[in-house]
């Protein structure tokens, strides 16, 4: 794996709390216990599902409205902190393993959809270079 961390030029120690510190953190978390050899791309996504899934659980059969509610629940607040812990964990991982820069990833897609779902009112030139207002604006459209 590449060790991006410097690159970023953040520093990774022991209680740092930025993306690439906390990356390294896991990665030592799992080399002290030599977990490495586990956490292949295949694992490590079905973890990611797995701790979605739980985190899904919490949720599940609460209305709109009580779900908008969920954290003033101090025992219910800490459980979603956990399972959102766990599913960042694992994806942060899987990222590292993939040497996948999670932010510039997140910055491309959002890119991409403001191209592929321009706010109304609003136009943007296609590949091809013509003006496109963006159809219907949803998603599930397209």
């Amino acid at each position: 794996m590449t060790d991006h961390h410097e690159e970023r030029g953040e520093s990774a120690g022991p209680r740092n709390t930025g993306l690439a510190g906390l990356q390294r953190r896991l990665a030592e978390f799992a080399a002290a216990r030599d977990w490495q050899p586990y956490h292949t791309p295949k694992n490590l996504v079905a973890a990611l599902s797995v701790e979605a899934s739980e985190l899904v659980e919490i949720f599940q059969w609460l209305t709109p409205e009580e779900s908008t509610r969920v954290m003033a629940d101090p025992e219910t607040a800490h459980r979603v902190r956990d399972e959102v812990a766990d599913v960042l964990a694992y994806l942060l991982q899987l990222c590292e393993v993939l040497d996948v820069d999670p932010l510039a990833a997140l910055s491309a897609k959002i890119d991409r959809n403001e191209s592929r779902f321009p706010a109304p009112g609003r136009t943007t030139r296609t590949a091809e270079g013509r003006a496109d207002s963006g159809g219907s604006g949803d998603p599930s459209t397209s």
